[in-house]
């Protein structure tokens, strides 16, 4: 199981590597929210989401000999990207295994950051067997999204530069809202921040209808998802939540907070109305979890981590359209 050791490991390999992203604030924010809200604007990371920070970390810690071999993962994309280049700057090659209904712009950029990629069907074919398959096959390492340690451990570096700026900006009773796929994210950040910042605490934002980490926190045993597609927050949709990832939650999260793709959009819309920074979908569930459900929240401040900004231009166009709504 992953430990702060590792996450304070990882923050050392990538330090001069990965960017330290700003947390940003807006008083019209504030006013919809009713309480002070912060955004990790996570969407400025290399790659343009934090994925590059676990993809990284695991690249970095690999073995040189196996690491010339080559990698591979499977990703709807940000985790694609953030391997494609952790890889390409390690002199690595690296297979990324996409969903063939990946936004158009992650595959290409997949492809431009010089990693091979195979496409594959979400909901008639099984991306794990793929990945175990082609990595047999050619000896490539695997770098899981979420269920590694070393992925969690780069991803709650996330949580380190939060309690850093939370001491900045004076929050000292807050929830961390934290856009949520299998949990590499929200528990590697939920690991830092019990740790250095015992008045955070972390709790996980999913998408209506892929609620399986809510579900899981809820009833105390896993979930699974009915569908495998059909959100528009493509970056989150996983199947179930990660077998080192779902104790890490069940010990030190909070309940998880489920939002609709409407409202995921209007989140897109303001985060770039107000904070000047472009969100996907999947990257916003958090910011529209502070701004439209509030009801669920009772610290004064909230943290919203602003997961990823890889978004399709005629998604982007739908999410300002509301703006006039």
């Amino acid at each position: 199981m992953p430990v702060i050791a590792d996450i304070e490991a990882a923050a050392r390999r990538l330090d001069g590597h990965a960017r330290r992203t700003p947390l940003l604030s807006s008083p019209f924010l504030d006013e919809i929210a009713g309480r002070r809200v912060f955004v990790k604007a996570e969407c400025l990371q290399h790659t343009g989401s934090f994925k590059f920070r676990g993809a990284w970390s695991a690249v970095s810690a690999m073995e040189p000999d196996l690491r010339a071999k080559g990698v591979i993962a499977f990703s709807s994309g940000n985790h694609a990207q953030g391997v494609a280049l952790a890889a390409r700057l390690h002199d690595a090659p690296a297979v990324i295994i996409m969903p063939a209904d990946a936004p158009r712009i992650k595959i290409e950029n997949t492809r431009a950051l010089g990693a091979r990629v195979v496409l594959y069907d979400r909901a008639t074919e099984d991306r794990d067997a793929i990945g175990a398959s082609l990595s047999a096959a050619h000896g490539l390492t695997l770098i899981k999204p979420f269920d590694d340690v070393r992925v969690i451990a780069g991803q709650g570096t996330t949580g380190l530069e939060i309690a850093e700026q939370a001491v900045n900006e004076r929050i000292t009773d807050a929830d961390v809202l934290v856009c949520c796929g299998g949990g590499g994210l929200t528990s590697g950040i939920a690991i830092a921040l019990a740790s250095h910042a015992t008045g955070l605490r972390a709790r996980p934002v999913e998408p209506v209808g892929f609620d399986d980490v809510t579900r899981s926190l809820a009833t105390g045993k896993r979930q699974h998802n009915a569908a495998a597609s059909g959100s528009i927050c493509d970056a989150i949709v996983t199947p179930t939540p990660g077998q080192l990832t779902l104790p890490v939650m069940q010990n030190l999260c909070g309940p998880g907070i489920v939002v609709s793709d409407d409202e995921a959009l209007r989140a897109v819309a303001l985060a770039w109305l107000r904070l000047k920074i472009v969100l996907e979908p999947g990257g916003a569930v958090a910011l529209a979890a502070a701004l439209f459900h509030g009801a669920q929240i009772v610290t004064p401040d909230v943290i919203c981590v602003a997961s990823g900004g890889n978004v399709d231009p005629d998604v982007f166009a739908r999410a300002l359209a509301t703006l006039a709504e």
